[in-house]
């Protein structure tokens, strides 16, 4: 006897079960399900098999050869639910068991023959025609998963943060603009001609003001826009998850987002990962040789400067810093094969990172070093090199003598290129990456100091004093969370005192009057009694791209843009008509001449 089958939240008018809903346990009953052709296959003379899709699956339907449907047309489908034949059970499909028989066959929508495959198959596909017709694309069962743990995602970061007790606020989409940050999208003002307003690159401003207004804990899942250039994990139009707290330090903030980013990835991987290592930013260079250290695989650098300090070798002599990389034979074992023309291709690479050059030695029987250097080092730097590197026979040692930031990121960067899995390749290593600098690098127009992250994080206090009078050495109390190297996202402890915040103003090169200007609006609320506070905020994108198993952003994204910023689905961007740019008071110039 068959097993009634109980209604389904997915059940309409139209249907009673879903395609990929079915199995064996339903055998007998009659259903309505209701989806796209996916394929048509004869059967002798009067039989013909439709697999039937929709969201949740296929399933065969046994049809009349009479019956005239053919690819992607919509149908609803009433029959029977019937044992597959002895010998014809389909163990790749869920519904691989069963099948739907004494079909009544519906035409809901006739179809023209798609552009391409609507499977698997379309993976090959020119990325530009499977977005011109991504509608199309999006039937498939990649991108329906993909989209579908998309929406886990952000179901689990908002039961995480509303059981934290933050809350939900929708911040302006028309901001003032604050271009010390990325490149922003503006918006012409039609009311005041020649004004603009900035689409937000992220609710930073709002979100501190909620913070003076007492909402005490905010949370959204927030649009942001930035005019940068596109990559595997950057689009024009990004979504992140967006908290700021009250009356916390560090840890508050980075034990709240933990959790948030914990569910979510609980919610599609149906376990909970551990919990998450920390890493000052120092370790994180002189370690892995960037701030988003891929902790999945070991290659760590190793400090020479010290093995070396007597050298007489001119090229390492005059270095500030000398690190090593060692690429283990016995897990690299493209390591001892490394042929001249790989070498070179190495030694460019590091050129183009920003290194003069770049030292290889290979490490033969006995521990003998093979490189065109080695007869400019003595006896006992030789041997101190491989004492150090813990260098084994087969080994291929990688050196680089420079600044200390030439040497970290030219070796992390070949680290990478030499050692990283794929992105999404287990095991998921999260880490956060704690004290930042405040400042990095001068700004070669105002000769000051540019921001690490952005003009409004605290000075760690232990480094407040030199604020003026050594500002490269403070510290921010911020925080980046890092999984598998991808950047998440970032954060700090804000600035919540007026006079603190003119005082980093100064350092950057603006001047009371300009802050008053340019974030006057943002400044005045904090003379009101702001608390202390801070945020987070990260890249659901990223995170969602991991997770799915994805290398490329794009594919967990509904309607993305190209890498050249188009989208060949509507054409945009396009230009507009002229009296809607006289209506705004904005006249074209000339496009620049082709060379």
């Amino acid at each position: 006897m068959s097993s009634p089958l109980q209604p389904l939240g997915e059940s309409t008018s139209l249907r009673t079960q879903l395609c990929g809903g079915l199995r064996a346990e339903h055998i007998g009953n009659t259903v309505t399900v209701c989806g796209w052709i996916a394929r048509r296959r004869e059967h002798g003379e009067h039989l013909a098999f439709l697999d039937v899709r929709d969201f949740s699956g296929v399933v065969q339907c046994v049809v009349d050869n009479e019956t005239d449907v053919r690819s992607e047309w919509v149908v609803q489908i009433t029959g029977r639910v019937q044992a597959r034949p002895d010998g014809t059970v389909n163990t790749n499909l869920a519904t691989g068991e069963v099948e739907l028989a004494d079909c009544k066959v519906v035409v809901l929508n006739s179809a023209e023959a798609p552009p391409f495959p609507i499977d698997a198959r379309a993976d090959d596909v020119d990325e530009n025609v499977r977005l011109k017709y991504r509608y199309l694309d999006i039937r498939r069962e990649r991108m329906q998963r993909n989209l579908r743990i998309r929406a886990k995602v952000n179901s689990a970061i908002r039961r995480a943060m509303e059981s934290q007790s933050f809350v939900e606020v929708e911040t302006p989409f028309l901001m003032p603009s604050t271009p010390e940050g990325a490149r922003e999208f503006l918006v012409p003002s039609r009311k005041e001609p020649g004004s603009f307003y900035a689409l937000p690159q992220s609710p930073q401003l709002w979100k501190q003001l909620l913070m003076v207004a007492g909402i005490d804990r905010y949370y959204q899942i927030a649009r942001c826009l930035r005019d940068e250039d596109l990559r595997a994990d950057r689009q024009y139009e990004f979504m992140q998850l967006d908290a700021e707290m009250s009356f916390v330090t560090k840890d508050d903030v980075l034990g709240a987002i933990s959790e948030a980013v914990m569910a979510a990835a609980e919610a599609v991987l149906g376990e909970r990962p551990p919990q998450i290592e920390q890493i000052t930013w120092l370790d994180a260079m002189n370690r892995f040789g960037l701030d988003k250290p891929d902790m999945r695989f070991g290659m760590e650098l190793i400090e020479l400067t010290s093995v070396f300090a007597g050298t007489e070798f001119k090229a390492f002599a005059q270095a500030e810093s000398i690190k090593g990389l060692r690429v283990d034979a016995a897990k690299y074992p493209d390591a001892a094969s490394f042929g001249r023309n790989k070498l070179d291709a190495l030694t460019d690479r590091a050129k183009q990172i920003g290194a003069k050059g770049l030292v290889w030695m290979k490490v033969g029987e006995g521990l003998v070093l093979d490189s065109p250097v080695a007869k400019f080092l003595s006896d006992e730097e030789r041997t101190s090199l491989v004492v150090a590197m813990g260098a084994q026979p087969g080994d291929l040692l990688l050196l680089v003598a420079d600044s200390w930031s030439t040497t970290c990121e030219v070796l992390g960067t070949l680290r990478n290129d030499i050692g990283r899995p794929p992105v999404h390749e287990g095991p998921y290593r999260y880490v956060w990456v704690i004290d930042f600098p405040l400042f990095v690098g001068i700004n070669a127009t105002t000769g000051k100091p540019q921001p690490g992250h952005h003009p409004f994080c605290q000075p760690h206090p232990e480094d407040i004093e030199r604020l003026e009078s050594d500002p490269m050495s403070v510290r921010a109390l911020a925080y980046d969370l890092v999984l598998n190297g991808w950047e998440l996202g970032s954060g700090s402890i804000r600035i919540h005192e007026p006079e603190m915040q003119r005082r980093v103003f100064r350092q950057l090169g603006i001047s009371d009057e300009e802050a008053d200007r340019r974030f006057g609006f943002f400044l005045q609320p904090f003379k009101y009694g702001a608390p202390p506070h801070g945020g987070f905020a990260f890249g659901t994108d990223r995170l969602v791209a991991i997770l799915a198993g994805e290398e490329n952003i794009r594919e967990v994204i509904a309607f993305p843009k190209t890498q050249s910023g188009s989208d060949p689905m509507t054409n945009a961007p396009t230009t507009v008509n002229p009296a809607q740019l006289a209506e705004l008071g904005i006249r074209l110039l000339p496009p620049p001449a082709k060379s």
